[in-house]
């Protein structure tokens, strides 16, 4: 048994540190006295070791609000962004999730109920939209700070079984899109231990759906980097996991197995999985569905990854136009820059000049309002694209708009560099 008594108490005041395996309980009891989640570093305590998908001692919530603070604070921004994305991660499958899981933390006095489940559901989908909108530049320090203010809190509150298992969903989803929002800014480490923390968080909700939907993210963030057999590992397991997929979330899983493929070189797998997800999307009902809603214009994006993947410029550029007459409302202004950029690029590739140009103008008349690293990386690149071709009016009057913007050769304004192609859809 574990005691902690009033001599021990006087150590720790004058400086002596409790034993490791004593520190997790001395926040909890402080935390519960206080009434608000502490953290190890509240107190003084080093951070616990990390290990794949959490920090070891440190309960979910915990680990949320450290992680919170962490992502709001710009003066810690630059040591984060220096975090590398693993490419050697182990792939998490739902049932070693499952087996894993253990039920969310309890012993406030405080409850939670349905109404506070909601505010978090409102709130992710709210920074959802801000982040189509507006790019994650704006939007994630907002989550972040909601997440260590106020998701920590209530995920340590006592309430009903199932409150807390759907306030864990709604908790997973927030950490998902935070983690969207930190690849968008080029923070890839950071990202990932987002995701991991979601992934733990769909495991304490027993939510299958949710934690295969975080899987396909990841596999968005691994293709996009260009690590094509950890992508098809990471989209494989979210396809086959997924418990009976509608037609329009086959076709969501399907259509990133197909991207993964092509990263990888499989041109077989690539064309299987493609042909897959437009047969489920044909048979979809009309309508999308939050956090995944696979549209026909998703489905032309993510063919003209796949045709680019493969080494088709051209058709890669005729699926990206035929992706922009399909957008309507659904479609957010920060992919129709990104999107629009890549189009361009192969346009170029392509020996289009003129239509490059044409296609960067409609980007650039977008892009001022947006702030995503991505974003930047595409504009920023321009000058260097046309540079060859300065001789070609169009090309010249191109070069000068982009530099009246004041952007640097490799997108300065965020301060983040991502690699390679944005992913598509939440």
């Amino acid at each position: 048994m574990l005691r902690y008594d009033q001599p021990s108490v006087s150590n720790w005041l004058s400086g002596t540190l409790p034993r490791k395996i004593a520190r997790p309980f001395v926040v909890e009891a402080l935390s519960r006295r206080l009434g608000r989640a502490l953290t190890h570093t509240d107190l003084g305590f080093p951070p616990p070791a990390a290990h794949p998908n959490a920090q070891a001692g440190m309960s979910t919530a915990e680990e949320l609000v450290e992680l919170g603070r962490s992502d709001m604070n710009p003066s810690r921004r630059g040591v984060l962004s220096a975090g590398v994305f693993s490419a050697a991660m182990a792939v998490p499958g739902w049932s070693e999730a499952a087996e894993r899981a253990t039920a969310v933390s309890t012993g406030r006095a405080s409850r939670v109920g349905m109404a506070e489940v909601q505010v978090v559901k409102d709130m992710t989908e709210r920074l959802s939209g801000m982040y189509d909108e507006f790019g994650g530049g704006y939007a994630r320090p907002l989550s972040a700070a909601f997440i260590a203010n106020h998701l920590g809190d209530h995920l340590r509150a006592d309430g009903p079984d199932h409150v807390r298992r759907a306030m864990a969903r709604e908790a997973a989803f927030l950490c998902y899109l935070t983690g969207w929002m930190a690849v968008d800014e080029g923070d890839h480490g950071m990202a990932q231990r987002w995701y991991l923390t979601a992934l733990e968080l769909a495991a304490e909700a027993g939510d299958r759906d949710v934690h295969c939907h975080i899987l396909r993210g990841m596999s968005v963030q691994a293709a996009d980097l260009g690590h094509g057999p950890l992508a098809v590992r990471l989209a494989d397991a979210a396809a086959e996991a997924a418990p009976g997929t509608a037609p329009r979330m086959r076709a969501f899983y399907a259509g990133q197995q197909a991207h993964a493929f092509a990263v990888a070189g499989e041109r077989t797998g690539a064309l299987r999985a493609l042909r897959e997800a437009e047969t489920a999307l044909d048979r979809a009902e009309s309508g999308t569905a939050t956090f995944g809603g696979y549209a026909p214009s998703t489905l032309a994006y993510t063919t003209a990854q796949v045709r680019h993947g493969l080494g088709d410029t051209a058709g890669s550029v005729a699926s990206f136009r035929l992706h922009f007459r399909l957008r309507d409302e659904g479609d957010s202004r920060g992919s129709a820059v990104r999107f629009g950029a890549l189009m361009a690029e192969r346009q170029l590739a392509a020996g289009h000049l003129d239509a490059a140009c044409a296609t960067w103008h409609r980007v650039l008349d977008d892009y001022p309002g947006i702030r995503s690293g991505r974003a930047d990386e595409r504009v920023g690149g321009i000058r260097g694209l046309i540079r060859p071709y300065l001789g070609n009016g169009r090309a010249r009057g191109l070069d000068e708009r982009v530099r009246g913007l004041g952007v640097g050769g490799r997108g300065t304004r965020g301060g983040a560099v991502v690699s390679r192609a944005a992913g598509s859809g939440l």
